[in-house]
């Protein structure tokens, strides 16, 4: 079975940071390209970020700058640090692990921005 587990959200003040973790599971971790994604109530989830396989990075330009993603392919692990946050980062976040044929999603966590 696959697994993606998402953890490290929480409540932050507008200019914190954060760190999110997504622990994978059932996959050649190694093979897939990660994600992560968020969605906000009443609006489309959209990408935040992603690394390759080999590391190559892509950020949205709204976290470009601010958020950092990284890979720890010993670990199974994906990671999202955020800093400088916004309200307007206020979302659930979902990992995701792509490989061209299959896609999996972790069950999000609430991040809330606010003071």
């Amino acid at each position: 079975q696959v697994q993606l587990v998402e953890s490290g959200g929480g409540l932050v003040q507008p200019g914190g940071s954060l760190r999110l973790s997504c622990a994978a599971s059932g996959i050649i971790f190694s093979r897939y390209a990660m994600g992560w994604y968020r969605q906000a109530p009443g609006k489309q989830r959209e990408l935040v970020a992603t690394i390759t396989s080999g590391g190559i990075t892509n950020y949205a330009d709204s976290v470009k700058g601010r958020f950092i993603i990284s890979r720890d392919n010993a670990k199974n692990t994906v990671y999202l640090q955020m800093n400088s946050l916004k309200s307007e980062d206020t979302a659930v976040y979902y990992c995701n692990a792509d490989n061209s044929w299959y896609n999996y999603w972790g069950q999000g966590t609430q991040v809330t921005v606010s003071s």
